[in-house]
């Protein structure tokens, strides 16, 4: 088969197929995506996606390979290149820098939790990809997908658009097809946005259902990392590796009190009886395309079954900027500690002082945040700091969407609308290709109570599967 045109947009189960066949190798596979960033992210388009390469991509795959001939396959994601954000440790020849060249010399000691769970599934770490400077929580004006490591990321799609952040680099390889999939990380929609402006599926899970140790963070209370691709059953067969306890992270303890899961399994499940909310009030506010998406949106969903609910979603706006500026410093310094001896970073404030000793290329937009985030105690006592988070989750959670969905007995919520009430509130989130207008990328995205992703997978994998929307960018 020609190879080089098959990996275009080939799904994680199309790929199980011909590598359990024999008709593709992981090898191939491989040599062929390298191929493809050479073409399109190094020239061409240029689109800047990836920061570097795993050297040993070549080598594992065809370990990988003999494995499946000798052994069998050890799941779906056997010899399965995968790209990881520049903000999570990967235990090999690539560096952990968060887009910082004060952190360029960080090669990580060890694998973060989710990177061991990607690997023992068979996936290749393949390549990390460019992002937003610290995950866009370093200056105020710094644009969407810069780094002073990497410089800019290009939406495929349009030049002229943004493409998103913080995960811009994660996104634009998955829809420019240089992997099969990614992970990105989110504090407040860096998962969710440059999924949506990138045209691919994007899951922002439940705090607490994938660990973080060994991600650069910005806030314990809101992050989390989620897989990004191209079809909601590639981001389910990407979660269901990544998801878990992690002792060494306090958040996921909760899972242990749920029965496991499959989410592969849980986009297939039909959402007939399945009780859907969209806010009218808040939608006659959105442009005519959006608010077209969601009529639409609404007839096919009714077709298979579901029920829509008009409801009122009510809240007043967090305060998400204050409850990170105080959380960072804590977050980032025991980072830190974590890598000593691996970088020459052992502090926020050696990064800062780096910054300044090498303004022309680390100060570009500033590092008015990184600056503020200091000078905090770094020890979360802060009268300001409690008082916000304890309001935060009052209105995001208490009278925001739990009382939404206990006083309409919801499933979940749908809007076009990028909100901060998922990623305040610690609830998931999920967002899936819905049209093209006027060359900007449109999508739906599902908000769901905690832990309810299985929910969410089926919901959006049946509106995918009634649309096909999904489109590669023409590169």
């Amino acid at each position: 088969m020609n190879i080089t045109n098959s990996i275009i947009e080939l799904t994680i189960v199309q790929l199980a197929k011909l590598l359990d066949e024999g008709t593709v190798t992981s090898v191939e596979l491989t040599k062929k995506y390298i191929k493809r960033i050479a073409n399109y992210d190094r020239k061409g388009p240029a689109l800047n996606s990836i920061l570097e390469l795993n050297a040993d991509a070549i080598h594992i795959a065809e370990s990988l390979d003999l494995e499946r001939k000798s052994k069998g396959s050890r799941g779906l994601l056997h010899g399965v290149p995968i790209i990881i954000k520049d903000n999570i440790n990967t235990g090999d020849k690539m560096r952990t820098s968060a887009g910082s060249l004060a952190l360029a010399d960080l090669y990580a000691p060890n694998d973060a939790y989710i990177i061991r769970k990607l690997r023992e599934s068979g996936a290749i770490v393949f390549a990390k990809s460019n992002m937003c400077e610290f995950a866009h929580f370093f200056a105020n004006d710094i644009p969407d997908g810069y780094s002073s490591r990497g410089g800019h990321v290009i939406n495929p799609y349009n030049k002229l658009l943004t493409p998103g952040g913080s995960s811009s680099g994660s996104a634009v390889a998955v829809a420019a097809n240089f992997a099969m999939g990614s992970i990105g990380t989110e504090t407040n929609g860096s998962i969710i946005v440059p999924s949506r402006n990138n045209f691919v599926v994007g899951i922002k899970p439940t705090v607490g259902l994938v660990s973080r140790e060994g991600i650069i963070p910005i806030s314990n209370s809101q992050d989390t990392a989620g897989p990004i691709a191209r079809t909601v059953e590639d981001a389910a067969i990407m979660l269901d590796a990544i998801a878990g306890f992690d002792e060494n992270d306090d958040a996921t303890w909760k899972t242990t009190y749920f029965p496991e899961t499959s989410y592969f399994e849980a986009t297939k499940n039909s959402i007939s009886g399945k009780r859907i909310g969209i806010c009218t009030q808040r939608n006659e506010l959105l442009s005519n395309e959006e608010q077209q998406v969601i009529s639409d949106a609404v007839i096919k969903l009714k077709n298979l079954g579901a029920e829509i609910i008009n409801v009122h979603l009510d809240f007043t706006p967090d305060d998400y900027f204050t409850v990170s500026i105080y959380e960072m410093k804590a977050g980032m310094n025991h980072y830190l500690s974590t890598v000593r001896g691996h970088t020459k970073m052992s502090t926020l404030s050696d990064i800062i002082a780096f910054n300044k000793d090498h303004p022309e290329t680390c100060l570009k937009y500033g590092q008015k945040l990184l600056e503020l985030v200091d000078a905090t105690s770094g020890t979360l006592t802060e009268e300001v700091y409690l008082n916000t988070r304890e309001k935060n989750l009052l209105s995001t959670r208490t009278l925001g969407l739990d009382k939404t969905f206990n006083v309409w007995n919801l499933d979940a919520i749908m809007t076009t609308e990028i909100l901060s009430l998922c990623p305040v509130a610690g609830y998931p989130s999920i967002t899936v290709p819905a049209g093209v207008n006027c060359e900007q990328p449109e999508s739906l995205v599902f908000m769901g109570k905690p832990f309810s992703e299985g929910t969410l997978l089926s919901l959006a994998y049946n509106y995918e599967q009634s649309t096909t929307f999904r489109k590669p960018p023409a590169l």
